[in-house]
């Protein structure tokens, strides 16, 4: 259910944010980052999480970013992944968490992460759902 990995991914972000965290979120596609962006603000009532959604031409100024495809985020704390593959910016994140909900597409796309996470030395923290 992807409404309910993007819903787990805000209360991910919510707690990291209300220790001083830094995350990103990097999503499969735009459509995604927009209703991440969009879910953020109402997720939960009375919930504020600054952020914003990552442009190339200038320098994020929000503790937590969205993006898609290859835009290499600012330095930060938490690297949530919410795409089908691992991002090629990775290895500058000293934390990674990975969401996996019931369906076997996503079962299988985690599993797969999960293989290189291990081959290049990282112990991501996966978050099973549903």
């Amino acid at each position: 259910e992807p409404v309910a990995r993007l819903g787990f991914a805000c209360k991910l972000t919510e707690k990291a944010y209300k220790l001083g965290q830094r995350i990103h979120l990097h999503t499969a596609g735009n459509s995604e980052a927009e209703a991440l962006d969009r879910m953020l603000w109402t997720f939960r009532q009375g919930s504020f999480i600054p952020h914003q959604r990552l442009d190339p031409a200038q320098p994020p100024t929000a503790p937590v970013t969205i993006s898609s495809g290859s835009d290499s985020p600012p330095a930060v704390d938490l690297l949530i992944n919410l795409a089908d593959e691992v991002p090629d910016f990775f290895q500058q994140f000293a934390r990674i968490a990975e969401i996996i909900d019931a369906s076997s597409e996503c079962r299988e796309a985690g599993r797969s992460r999960h293989r290189f996470y291990r081959q290049h030395s990282l112990e991501p923290e996966t978050h099973q759902i549903g």
